[in-house]
């Protein structure tokens, strides 16, 4: 502080002078009038003594003052390189940071696509596994009749017009159930008058639905079908009745057995039914 008063009181002297100089000009004796009439502003009359200690103190005070700026101005510029250093320091952690943050985001986003290719992968694997349907005709080639039997007999559709999934087995006749679930099953007979023409489907030994016509002449044509609740390995087909008889043509397809599956139910599903 008491530097700062000595520099300003030298400040003020030398600007005043400067603008006397702009101003006019001043001689030698006026500026010297000039300093006397600052000095004596600043320092009222005195003694001797008095003036001879305010010189000196003044002295001492600017003497002083100077090593205690230096002082400062070495230690603010310390503190100024040592916050360089600090903020080098985060700016080289804040990129390290955002690396970290950038290399972790696309291994998430990797993840997060090899998860949507293998569940779009098990969803298509899935719904090829639900893609069952079938459907086929009596006749093989040519034509004839079938019947009568004086027993019942299992029919084998082996003209297959579809088989998805492969659960229909041409040369048995029969269906097997690869999936839990709902199933359609339709079956269409004809045949000719004087004999009767009948048909059951059956599930696992037991007969669920006929399709059934008679009369003394002329063709004979009948159909029927059910909606069956299947577990896996469950079997499904047609038998012809004793004493019954149809009549097929292998381009026409007269008589047709088919199924498809629904929807697929889960166990639990099954139990309510």
């Amino acid at each position: 502080m008491k530097a700062l008063v000595c520099i300003l009181l030298l400040l003020e002297t030398f600007v005043f002078v400067v603008q006397q100089q702009v101003d006019g000009g001043l001689n030698e004796k006026e500026i010297s009038q000039q300093i006397s009439s600052e000095d004596g502003r600043q320092n009222p009359p005195q003694t001797d003594t008095l003036r001879a200690e305010a010189s000196t103190d003044s002295q001492q005070y600017c003497d002083l003052g100077i090593p205690e700026i230096h002082a400062a101005l070495r230690e603010l510029t310390a503190t100024v390189t040592e916050q360089k250093g600090n903020i080098r320091a985060l700016e080289t952690q804040l990129r390290e940071q955002q690396t970290f943050i950038l290399d972790e985001l696309k291994k998430k986003n990797d993840e997060i696509s090899n998860l949507t290719l293998s569940k779009v992968e098990e969803l298509r694997k899935e719904n090829r596994e639900r893609e069952i349907a079938f459907s086929a005709g009596l006749m093989q080639s040519g034509s004839g009749h079938v019947g009568p039997f004086t027993t019942e007999i299992t029919l084998t559709y082996r003209k297959v017009l579809t088989n998805i999934g492969n659960a229909y087995n041409p040369v048995t006749g029969i269906f097997t159930a690869p999936l839990k679930g709902a199933y359609m099953f339709r079956v269409t007979i004809y045949g000719h008058g004087g004999t009767a023409a009948t048909v059951s489907i059956f599930k696992n030994g037991e007969q669920v639905v006929v399709a059934h016509d008679v009369q003394a002449q002329d063709r004979l044509n009948s159909s029927n079908g059910v909606v069956l609740v299947l577990d896996v390995g469950d079997v499904v087909y047609v038998r012809l009745w004793p004493k019954t008889r149809i009549y097929g043509i292998s381009h026409e397809n007269l008589n047709t057995f088919s199924g498809f599956l629904l929807f697929p139910l889960r166990e639990q599903e099954l139990c309510r039914m």
